[in-house]
């Protein structure tokens, strides 16, 4: 009893400890966020902690909020690295030492800092020479004159010669009366205008605020550079042009005033490196004041070296070096500009060098906080660049990338944001943001406004004509934005940093304009020639509103293979010529050149889509009829209702050959020479996963496959036109090929198939596309019946295999079973005055003969229709005869008959079955064009193959639904057979 007591209490400690062990295992362990800003002022921030730790009796936070420190007016007892014990000094007029351990009597006044405070130009001294503590401090003199020269340093406590400029002014270290001290200078009077313009100018703001900067180092900085030719002062004031955007007015005692005023009082000192525009101690600002000498600089000499894409001699570096300086003028270091210096973005070090390799559209853009920008550039920093050019191998040059501000003001007007090279005044040296010069009241509070390089764009241009890879001298462009700092942690800006490259498009322009007014030209000539043609195949001589508007129908349709093949001809030169080039000859035309080449895409798919839409008409509006050859052979007996006689008449001819003939005509209505399904799947797989869509990517590389890793430009919508259009193409035309070579010859060729059914069916067909114009496929059988059994069918074949019995043709030892027909006028209005009680049940009501039968009239009709059609072929009729001829070679080229067929139709021999005119088949190559069109017009205006792909299939899809199910409808109207029959 007392063992399983003890077990039942081991067994539940033991569950118990396992849940507690749980319980632990399963905790989550969270701290609250504290920064040292959030630590109040008897708190610090412990960084083992992390958290805000209330500092000892008498003791405040410091500066850095990391420690404690003693209040003012306590020294420092006992301090064991980690924590401090503070006693106040306990006697009146004592201070605390520098040092914070002891306390001292002061010579004169305590500071508000609780420590000894001497007047100016002593320095506090508290130990002796051997460093023990005085008992009370003592104010010792600096000797500000000969020989000494000596002036309290920095921290007051030692003294040190003082700054030239006093010494040379006034020959002590106190500045006179009658000279100017300014910025920690002394410089004699009427040297610069006393009053300068401290403000900095926020164009896009129309703000002008008083910079604490300018303010402060403006005057002292010009004076030193004036008169003492300080080199630090003379790039301090450059700076400050540089900050208020190198604009200049008539006021000369703003920054860039009075950089000009000391690049012309100068002008006896001379050029720095043999450059008329870089004075002797000044930094290089400015590339003249003249209009004009941009176009001199910038397109007057090109680069001594070339860019070539392959072979040996590659060269596609772009080596760019910057020497760096200081708000202060202080030289800082010759930087190289490979990364992300002057690339405010954050990106891979591999993306961003990729913006150096000629001929890459670079670019990269992003937002930005205010805030990070506020913590991350608390001082700008200003860069010279140049581009280095390699002529040997140890003999590098620099050449200077002339700097085009956008932001740039003259007399209150913005000169540099027009297009006009000529008013553009180029500058030097650039800084990315700018937190300083906005600050009003002193240099640490916060800026009103700052101002941020928000594009940055390094343009070359090709040299005309070149076929060594010539450009001209680089430019860069930037635009700055001005942002008046209200709430930064929500305030953000948008910036960018790119490359470009561009050559004269103007020639390319002639000759594109020139192509298309010879192309157009003939394209009216040939719309004039088939408007003749169909006039002549309507027979009406009268030009009317009808044959405007059909010439108009037919011009869409030539002028938009006039513009297609100058796209894709535009679009294949570029890719060719830009990616297999050797030495540079070409770049690629800029976005917004490529809109002119959008517009023409744009119109060849709006006039193709006209044109598919008029022959879609056409097709579901042809006039067909099938003439039934078959007659009886033999007679039945009928019983005769009343007079209990049986009356003998003909055995009735089966209608199931017409329906076969007319069903098989009604698959074939939409089979073309390729396979849409196959066509935009092999299109898409070679665009997107064999990799031919990098081939339309802005940059010179022909690879197919491409690093995650590397950078990717944006495509180029004439390479991507080109590249689509080529591809679909391709395969379109491989598939034709295919389909005309093997598949017709030996697996199955429907057209050809259809005239053999015709002839085994004794049907013959009558196509009829224009009023007095059409085709006739001769169907009658060698064999006189087709309407038989199996065994007469197979003997029938086989004496037409042996060449037993005659031929097919219409006419005697003929072959020729197509044919085009023109038949008369005459002809016309008889077979419209056969059709017509059909023609009138399908109109208006009123028109409808209520008390007939329409399967009676329909029966009538067709059976009128093929006795009278019958008769034609046979000769039967003198009136309405015809005449069997071969085209002219020339008639067959212009698609027009020569001879009008007044007295007799005629039926031209045409082996080539051009009946297919009026199905899909006949016509692949509109249905190409527009395909094409369609696919390329998707994909420009969504950069995006699979999305095109698709629409496209779907769009061939709801066209061959429409062809089908109204080509059906029309060939049972116009045929006569029953649609329900039409499977």
């Amino acid at each position: 009893m007392a063992t399983g007591t003890l077990r039942a209490l081991l067994c539940s400690c033991s569950i118990i400890f396992l849940l507690k062990l749980n319980a632990i295992s399963c905790q989550q362990f969270s701290i609250s966020l504290q920064q040292p800003s959030d630590c109040a002022a008897e708190s610090y921030f412990d960084i083992s902690s992390l958290s805000c730790v209330k500092c000892g009796p008498n003791q405040v936070n410091s500066k850095s909020g990391l420690a404690c420190e003693c209040q003012t007016g306590f020294r420092v007892l006992v301090s064991n690295g980690a924590s401090i014990t503070c006693q106040q000094c306990p006697e009146a007029g004592q201070g605390v030492t520098q040092d914070g351990y002891g306390c001292i009597r002061c010579p004169g006044s305590v500071g508000v800092n609780g420590k000894c405070q001497c007047p100016e130009g002593s320095v506090l001294v508290e130990r002796d020479g051997n460093g023990n503590p005085l008992n009370a401090a003592r104010c010792e003199p600096c000797s500000a004159t000969e020989p000494a020269f000596s002036a309290p340093d920095m921290t007051g406590k030692r003294c040190v010669r003082c700054e030239d400029s006093f010494i040379n002014s006034s020959q002590s270290c106190v500045c006179g009366t009658s000279n100017v001290l300014a910025g920690g200078m002394c410089f004699p009077p009427n040297s610069l205008p006393t009053s300068v313009a401290s403000n900095v100018i926020f164009g896009q703001l129309t703000l002008s605020l008083p910079s604490a900067w300018f303010s402060r180092f403006m005057y002292s900085s010009a004076a030193a550079c004036l008169l003492f030719s300080n080199r630090t002062a003379c790039q301090s004031l450059g700076n400050m042009c540089v900050m208020n955007m190198h604009s200049s007015s008539t006021i000369n005692n703003d920054a860039c005033g009075l950089y000009n005023t000391i690049y012309r009082a100068t002008a006896a000192q001379g050029s720095s490196q043999d450059i008329s525009y870089w004075r002797t101690n000044l930094p290089w600002l400015y590339y003249g004041e003249q209009l004009g000498l941009a176009s001199r600089i910038l397109q007057n000499e090109p680069l001594p070296v070339g860019f070539s894409f392959k072979g040996a001699q590659k060269n596609t570096n772009i080596e760019l070096r910057a020497a760096v300086y200081s708000v202060r003028g202080e030289f800082m270091r010759w930087e190289s500009v490979s990364g992300g210096n002057l690339q405010l973005c954050p990106d891979t070090l591999t993306s961003q060098q990729s913006a150096f390799t000629f001929g890459t559209a670079y670019k990269q853009s992003c937002v930005l906080s205010v805030s990070e920008l506020l913590t991350g550039y608390p001082e700008p920093v200003f860069y010279d660049v140049f581009l280095v050019i390699q002529k040997a191998q140890d003999d590098k040059r620099l050449l200077a990338v002339p700097l085009l501000n956008v932001n740039q003001q003259f007399n209150g007007q913005f000169t540099n944001q027009g297009s006009n090279m000529n008013n553009w005044y180029l500058t030097r040296r650039l800084m990315l943001v700018d937190t300083l010069s906005g600050r009003e009241n002193s240099l640490s509070s916060s800026p009103r406004a700052i101002r941020v390089a928000s594009n940055i764009k390094i343009g070359f241009q090709l040299v005309p004509n070149t076929q060594k890879g010539q450009v001209y001298p680089p430019l860069m462009t930037v635009v700055y934005s001005d942002i008046l700092v209200t709430n930064p942690s929500t305030q953000t800006v948008t910036v960018s940093f790119s490359l470009e490259y561009t050559m004269d498009q103007v020639e390319a322009r002639i000759k594109t304009d020139i192509a298309l007014g010879v192309l157009g030209g003939v394209a009216v000539v040939h719309s004039l020639l088939k408007t003749a043609s169909w006039k002549r195949r309507i027979a009406s001589p009268l030009i009317d509103l009808q044959t405007i508007m059909k010439f108009l129908v037919f011009y869409a349709g030539d002028l938009a293979n006039v513009f297609f093949i100058i796209t894709v001809g535009t679009g294949l030169y570029w890719l060719i010529f830009f990616k297999a080039q050797l030495f540079v000859s070409v770049l690629l035309p800029l976005p917004a050149q490529e809109e002119r080449f959008v517009v023409y895409v744009g119109c060849a798919f709006a006039l193709k889509t006209v044109q598919f839409l008029h022959k879609l008409f056409v097709q579901l509006s042809v006039d067909i009829f099938f003439i039934d050859w078959e007659r009886p052979r033999g007679k039945s007996s009928k019983h005769v209702e009343g007079s209990g006689e049986a009356k003998s008449q003909a055995s009735p001819v089966s209608i199931w050959r017409t329906y076969f003939v007319a069903n098989e005509w009604n698959e074939i209505q939409t089979i073309r020479k390729i396979n849409p399904t196959f066509q935009v799947i092999a299109v898409l797989f070679f665009l997107e996963v064999v990799g031919f869509s990098n081939l339309a990517l802005r940059d010179p590389l022909s690879n197919l496959r491409r690093s995650p890793e590397a950078y990717t430009p944006s495509y180029s919508l004439v390479l991507r036109y080109g590249v689509a259009s080529a591809m679909w193409l391709c395969i379109g035309l491989m598939q034709m090929i295919f389909f005309t070579v093997f598949h017709e010859r030996f697996v199955e060729d429907k057209i050809r198939q259809f005239v053999d059914l015709c002839s085994i069916s004794n049907v013959s067909v009558l196509l009829l596309s224009h009023r007095c114009f059409g085709y006739y496929i001769h169907g009658r059988s060698v064999h006189g019946h087709a309407d038989t059994n199996m065994d007469e069918m197979n003997t029938n074949l086989k004496r037409e295999a042996e060449n037993l019995c005659g031929q097919r043709g219409l006419l005697p030892n003929s072959d020729t079973q197509t044919f085009q027909v023109s038949i008369t006028n005459r002809l016309r209005v008889q077979y419209d005055r056969i059709i017509e009680p059909i023609n009138r049940r399908n109109g208006p009501s009123r028109l409808v003969d209520a008390s007939a039968n329409p399967c009676e009239q329909s029966t009538k009709a067709y059976h009128t229709m093929n006795r009278f059609l019958g008769s034609v072929i046979d000769h039967a009729h003198r009136e309405m005869d015809y005449i069997v001829k071969d085209k002219l070679l020339f008639e067959r080229l212009i698609g027009m008959e020569f001879i009008e067929p007044l007295d007799k139709s005629i039926f031209y021999n045409d082996d080539s079955h051009s009946f297919a005119d009026v199905l899909f088949y006949g016509n692949e190559a509109v249905l190409l064009i527009f395909d094409t069109l369609f696919f390329c017009v998707v994909d420009l205006g969504s950069q995006n193959f699979i999305l095109a792909a698709v629409l496209t299939y779907i769009q061939q899809l709801v066209f061959r639904l429409i062809r089908n199910g109204m080509g059906r409808r029309n060939l049972a109207s116009k045929t006569l057979v029953d649609k329900r029959f039409l499977i």
